[in-house]
């Protein structure tokens, strides 16, 4: 496992897995392949001791939000309709206002490829971050599907260095 470590404006970013940081000109510039995952067709979210696992039918049924970003490799603005992480991760039970040692809580997103980004709590909590961070299941008006059902999609960020392709899992962790 590959750790790419990225600090900027005062947050830590922790990039995990095969070609995170390469993929995107990390790592002293050396690229890495970045294998091809299988379009993802259900998203398992997790806090703890309870998962839910949704279908592409149950993801749409909730309320959604758009966000409209610039997409670094294309240069195109783009927008994404999807739920936000934050309602997703309580629907698990973690803490939408964190305070105290929740400030330590991380979410781990996969794809089907095996792409890992991280994200802290406090980022996709409307609470205290005001940027959006949502599991988007359309694009530009249409349903996503070269890339799977899902895909993370933030906004405020200079690349889409952390948007997840095929998006499989969502896992919130407990550091002690």
């Amino acid at each position: 496992m590959r750790v790419a470590i990225v600090s900027g404006l005062g947050m830590l970013t922790l990039a995990l897995g095969m070609g995170v940081a390469a993929q995107e000109g990390g790592m002293g510039g050396m690229m890495m392949e970045h294998k091809p995952g299988v379009p993802s067709t259900s998203l398992t979210v997790s806090f703890g001791a309870k998962t839910e696992t949704l279908s592409a039918e149950q993801l749409a049924a909730l309320p959604h939000v758009s966000v409209t970003v610039v997409n670094g490799h294309t240069k195109k603005s783009e927008n994404y309709s999807g739920v936000l992480l934050s309602t997703l991760l309580g629907r698990v039970g973690a803490p939408m206002s964190p305070h105290g040692k929740e400030f330590l809580y991380y979410v781990l997103a996969e794809g089907t490829d095996g792409y890992r980004v991280v994200y802290s709590l406090a980022e996709v909590s409307p609470d205290v971050h005001d940027g959006t961070v949502i599991v988007a299941d359309a694009q530009d008006g249409k349903p996503l599907t070269e890339n799977g059902a899902f895909q993370m999609v933030a906004n405020g960020e200079k690349r889409p260095a952390r948007w997840v392709r095929n998006l499989k899992a969502v896992k919130v962790v407990v550091v002690d």
